[in-house]
């Protein structure tokens, strides 16, 4: 037997050099020197006002956490301390000993201490260096390498967004970010499961590589492994460390994306018969592949193909849910994950200035379905290939690859981000004057990791990225693309002159909910300027961004509404857009899902967690039936299992209603495909000032509009609003006398804790909306049936 003792008590924090001294601090572990310095008040919460500016300091302190424990007598011949998580310049000392150290905040570290061990007390100190200091000598030592920001974390295997991003602030941390272990076990141990879950016909086909360790030769060992009904045995030789086991499940249930079937998962168990030691994962039978065939205009497609099913990607880009993940629980994943798939999102894509993800990440996408892309952590800027950093991005690559493999939600690797762009277009190669940037890394060693340790998991060097280093990276035609010209450069009706294959990035900004941003600023009037904004001319670009669109704001609550407007339109539009390209086009993944801290960004939801009237609109313009016009036709895009078919009724109609003409048409459209509608008599009007589209299709609805809001010759917003108590808050019916376009409710206003179960409804005069929210306080009736709460474009009239 082995026993595992969490080391997660009794720890202190110390600044090894500070001014005014910092010495004994209580530390929570896993944490980080940020949050337990917040928790003994000696510094000021770092995601409110402005104090990031004042917390640089800690980033370029050397910080010890300290602890005791008792050693157990339990007999066993070995003792190892195992630190799951170290960030990251690290020296472990064990009773004044120096047992190891540690320069990656993306590895496990193992350490033997048998010898070390006192019975009683012994003390366990772990030192953090500067990380500023030590990125900074090795970029003195190897050379600068370009990247966007003037931070050195090309030179650290550490988050890079720690540094800072143009969504996120500068937080540098350090501290034991993941559990801390004492594991003693006598005999051997298992050292490492790799199993490759593999389709083969209609049955299913496990290979489990095991390796042991052994305290001693000598022994033979018996390993064992289950799965879904089948069963096998292997023997170890006095002297062998290494054995495959090799089971055939027949017909075994598969594991299928949401949206395409059942997530089943079955429990694959691998035991050391001798020790009782035991290994569990839940695994999912199902086959992937990336069809990147050329076509025959010189193209090639970018399409997953799972189950040998092609799935249409409909995702969202995460980045960390907190500069501090130790505070990301399984509870607030869960959540987080509920969101993306109640907004029809089918694929989540771990961005590569992140982390590799925590085990509770990959578990919950398995059991939702949510399909994961993984990049590597590389990110934005040109990375060094000399040693120490690339025998450490070996060994995080080898471990997290075995790490994450088991999970059937993970779907392809991804060398970088976007790095491939920055050496074609950044005017990177003058300033590297020849030397490494990680190409090496992108296009050997990481597909080599994967080849060896991952098989059945396609990999793919980078995002962007078009399949051939001849290539330009973000060339349409090929591979997946990042559309920023929109956004940085141009309206977002320029998306309609794009023709990917695969949108891996695309997004617009807009600022958090008003209870986020209220949070977020302690004292005084909310302004335009009140919010965190990371982005270069971030607030200039919101302004242009609204171009002919909207009206420009005159107050702060027309600001806010109009550019969370905004921003839910820029996307939709998007991908409504690419959408209607597929089968050409097989994704897209919209920048982002979710935010780090209360901050003016590109997420659907923001850093307290709540909706933005993007997520809404994200929802409907994810789901599975969809309507939309483009290049004059009438869309209809059916991504759902079953046909759709029925009478598509149109009806060209003045602002009041009238109709002005009318056209049906019975279409069926089959599973997972595209139809155009050749109706366009009706999908342009002489009158585009005064007229709209109304299209129907059993549930699904669109009303087109021919100009931009300040062209059109809206009559003053006229309705009759109710609000009436239910049980677990309002139930607010709204009734249009005239037009109301992008009706929107802001309960959170009221109530920083309530919800509204949709935003952004379309009312044409005689129509009617009921909003659910949510909220266990009294809440004034008027304040929610009128404005700032009760939002629509033509309110102000």
């Amino acid at each position: 037997m082995s026993a595992h003792r969490p080391l997660d008590r009794g720890w202190t924090v110390t600044a090894v050099s500070a001014e005014p001294p910092i010495d004994g601090v209580p530390a929570t572990v896993p944490g980080c020197v940020h949050t337990d310095l917040f928790a003994a008040g000696l510094i000021d919460d770092p995601y409110l006002d402005d104090n990031e500016d004042r917390l640089t300091w800690i980033g370029r302190t050397e910080w010890r956490y300290e602890t005791e424990f008792t050693a157990p007598a339990d007999g066993h011949d070995r003792a190892d301390l195992v630190f799951h998580g170290l960030d990251t310049v690290a020296t472990v000392i064990l009773n004044g000993a120096e047992i190891g150290t540690t320069a990656n905040m993306h590895r496990t570290y193992r350490f033997p201490v048998r010898e070390l061990l006192r019975p009683g007390r012994n003390t366990l100190a772990v030192h953090f260096a500067s990380p500023y200091a030590y990125a900074e000598r090795w970029r003195d030592a190897l050379g600068d390498r370009p990247g966007p920001y003037p931070e050195p974390y090309p030179f650290i295997r550490k988050m890079a967004c720690n540094f800072g991003w143009d969504w996120g602030p500068t937080l540098v941390t350090s501290g034991i970010w993941r559990p801390v272990t004492l594991h003693t076990w006598t005999t051997a141990r298992l050292a490492q499961v790799r199993p490759e879950v593999t389709l083969d016909g209609r049955d299913g086909l496990v290979r489990v590589h095991v390796t042991v360790e052994r305290a001693a030769t000598g022994t033979p060992l018996t390993l064992t492994a289950q799965v879904a009904g089948a069963s096998v045995a292997a023997w170890l030789g006095p002297d062998e460390h290494e054995a495959v086991l090799e089971l055939r499940v027949p017909e075994p249930a598969r594991w299928w994306p949401r949206g395409y079937g059942e997530q089943a998962l079955h429990q694959l168990t691998v035991r050391l018969a001798e020790t009782g030691e035991t290994w569990r994962r839940k695994v999912g039978f199902r086959s992937i592949r990336l069809d990147t065939a050329p076509d025959p205009a010189g193209g090639s497609a970018f399409t997953l193909v799972v189950n040998d099913v092609p799935v249409f990607v409909r995702g969202a880009n995460w980045i960390p849910d907190d500069c501090f993940p130790s505070r990301v629980t399984r509870d607030r994943l869960a959540r987080r994950f509920r969101q993306a798939c109640d907004a029809n999102v089918n694929l989540l894509r771990v961005w590569g200035g992140g982390l590799y993800e925590s085990d509770d990440f990959y578990d919950l996408a398995d059991e939702l379905g949510l399909l994961v892309f993984q990049d590597f952590p590389f990110a934005c800027a040109a990375y060094p290939e000399e040693e120490p950093i690339g025998s450490e991005v070996a060994a995080e690559a080898r471990e997290q690859v075995v790490r994450l493999a088991p999970h059937p939600s993970l779907a392809l690797w991804i060398g970088n981000n976007e790095n491939f762009m920055g050496y074609a277009d950044w005017g990177w190669r003058e300033p590297l004057a020849g030397r490494t940037w990680g190409s090496a890394y992108y296009l050997d060693l990481l597909p080599r990791v994967v080849a060896e340790l991952d098989p059945t998991r396609p990999y793919w060097p980078g995002t962007p990225y078009s399949g051939d280093p001849a290539r330009h990276p973000n060339a349409p035609e090929h591979g997946t693309v990042h559309i920023w010209d929109v956004w940085n450069e141009l309206d977002y009706t320029h998306y309609a002159t794009w023709r990917p294959r695969f949108v891996a990035e695309f997004g617009f900004q807009g600022p958090p909910a008003y209870a986020t941003l209220r949070r977020s600023v302690t004292a005084g009037p909310l302004t335009a300027d009140s919010a965190h904004q990371k982005a270069e001319d971030g607030q200039g670009k919101l302004l242009r961004g609204l171009g002919a669109h909207l009206p420009r704001p005159a107050t702060f609550d027309d600001w806010h509404y109009y550019t969370q407007l905004n921003q839910a339109r820029a996307v939709v539009f998007g991908v409504e857009r690419f959408r209607a390209l597929m089968p050409y086009c097989m994704g897209t993944i919209v920048w982002q899902l979710n935010d780090c801290w209360p901050v003016t960004s590109w997420a659907a939801v923001d850093g307290d967690g709540r909706p933005k009237p993007l997520w809404y609109a994200l929802r409907r313009a994810y789901a599975d039936r969809l309507l939309t016009v483009q290049d004059g036709h009438l869309v209809v895009i059916n991504d759902g299992p079953e046909p759709w078919s029925g009478d598509l009724e149109l009806v060209r109609c003045r602002l009041t209603g009238e109709p002005v003409a009318k056209e049906s048409a019975r279409v069926s459209v089959p599973p997972r495909a595209v139809a155009r509608v050749p109706v366009t008599g009706l999908v342009a009007s002489a009158d585009p000032a005064a007229e709209l589209l109304l299209a129907t299709l059993e549930d699904a609805r669109l009303v087109h509009f021919f100009a931009e809001d300040t062209a059109i010759a809206y009559p003053p917003a006229a309705f009759d609003a109710e609000a009436r108590r239910v049980a677990d808050g309002y139930r607010v019916t709204v009734s249009a006398r005239t037009i109301l376009r992008d009706l929107a409710l802001f309960p959170d206003r009221l109530d920083s804790d309530a919800t509204v179960d949709d935003m952004l409804v379309t009312l044409l005069p005689g129509e009617q909306a009921v909003f659910h929210v949510r909220s266990a306080r009294d809440l004034d009736p008027a304040a929610l049936t009128s404005a700032p709460v009760l939002r629509c474009v033509n309110d102000g009239k």
